[in-house]
């Protein structure tokens, strides 16, 4: 009788420490006992995949700061070993010992902290939310340079003493006033430039924001756009800003994990007989906490319901107006986890203000990118979000009647 063949001895598992720079890396790894098993080394980045495809096996554990480059390396090393792990480097730096810094030492604490199973690690976001992270990003850039050079012209105005004409003081329309100010020829160019740098900069805001727009209606975010536009003080831009830092809702298991998520969490100070909570942590996503800050004002402005909460929180708790903002935000967030999560409609939403906003959102998204006319558009949103379609919808001049049969087809509206 055969003997039967002898099992394949297990392959050592292995986490591997890539301390990543810009022109290199330095990589080495210890075994699940903490020991060495692979001296430190240095890579050119040129070469990394090279080495990977060498060097790594199946069974390894990669650890990596993230940083500028870090999705390049992931999405290079990610196909050859078990996982790719993404360290956050600031509770990274705060867990290492003051001493020797070095790359081999860098390199060599990730590799120790995974095996231990202490390594702090954050998400790693799919390529559909990185692209949607860098084009936000990309937009409130143009948007913040558009602002510098707003305020760059009224600038120029109150140095000189010079009252605006009333209206849109950028317009075109009122090119012929700027330019028939008595300004030296320095003072000039500056005016001529940063007219110049806001043509400039609006064609590219426009085409980042149709570009969102767009997106709203593809997946993974065409199913998700309509539960947070159904809520007061959000429009699809800001939507698309919150599903940007969000990611997946679900892994967050309750609304307490995301408002820590986005630092709108209240800071504690709990030591002895000392018991006391001070404002928000701010630890967390900016775009985030800013989006749920503008939106909140909006919901205050707009919506009956945030109303009464806002003077709730400035009258009987005696809050300050930005405290009581920063209260409904958290609170708007909680209302976010629970529509997301729940796929269900905001108990507060009022059909007619929803199907207005929906209907600005047909238009705005085109009929390229939608399917039916807007009637259908709007019918089939306040659907999926489980609201009874109003008999019409207006925004500006314009009304469309929702009661006509749902339209299949691209549309005309």
């Amino acid at each position: 009788m055969a003997e039967s063949a002898a099992a394949p001895e297990p392959v050592p598992l292995r986490f591997i420490g890539l301390d990543v720079h810009k022109q290199y890396a330095v990589a080495t790894a210890v075994d699940e006992h903490q020991q060495i098993v692979l001296s430190p080394r240095r890579i050119p980045m040129s070469d990394l995949r090279t080495w990977a495809r060498k060097a790594l096996q199946p069974t390894d554990v990669v650890v990596l700061e993230a940083m500028f480059n870090t999705w390049f390396v992931y999405d290079q090393l990610d196909p050859l070993v078990a996982a790719v792990v993404v360290a956050n480097p600031a509770r990274v730096a705060r867990m290492k010992e003051p001493g020797v810094k070095t790359d081999a030492a860098d390199a060599l604490f990730l590799a120790r902290l995974s095996a231990s199973g202490m390594l702090p690690v954050v998400w790693v976001p799919p390529v559909p939310v990185r692209e949607l992270r860098s084009l936000v990003n990309h937009r409130q850039r143009l948007i913040t340079q558009r602002t510098r050079s707003c305020n760059r012209l009224h600038a120029t105005l109150l140095r000189h003493g010079l009252e605006a004409p009333d209206g849109e003081l950028f317009s075109a329309a009122k090119r012929a006033w700027w330019d028939s100010l008595s300004l030296s020829q320095t003072e000039q160019l500056h005016v001529q430039y940063n007219l110049a740098t806001l043509d400039f900069v609006n064609g590219f805001i426009a085409t980042a924001e149709a570009e969102l727009f767009r997106l709203s209606q593809q997946e993974p975010w065409a199913g998700q756009v309509a539960f947070l536009v159904q809520l007061p003080g959000i429009q699809v831009l800001t939507a698309m800003v919150l599903l940007s830092a969000i990611g997946d809702i679900s892994r967050f298991p309750t609304a307490r994990k995301l408002v820590g998520y986005a630092g709108l969490g209240a800071s504690v100070h709990d030591s002895g007989q000392t018991h006391r909570t001070g404002g928000i942590t701010k630890r967390g996503r900016r775009e985030l906490r800013a989006a749920l800050t503008e939106a909140a004002w909006n919901a205050v402005h707009n919506h009956p319901f945030w109303k009464a909460e806002f003077n709730r929180f400035v009258e009987s708790k005696h809050l300050h107006p930005n405290a009581a903002i920063m209260a409904l935000a958290r609170q708007l967030l909680v209302v976010v986890w629970h529509v997301l999560t729940k796929r269900e409609a905001d108990r507060q939403a009022i059909p007619d203000k929803v199907a207005r906003k929906f209907l600005l959102w047909s238009y705005r998204v085109g009929r390229q990118h939608r399917v039916g006319n807007c009637a259908t558009f709007v019918r089939t949103e306040l659907n999926r979000v489980g609201i009874q379609p109003p008999p019409s919808a207006r925004w500006g001049g314009h009304t469309i009647d929702l009661t006509a049969p749902v339209e299949a087809s691209a549309g005309t509206g």
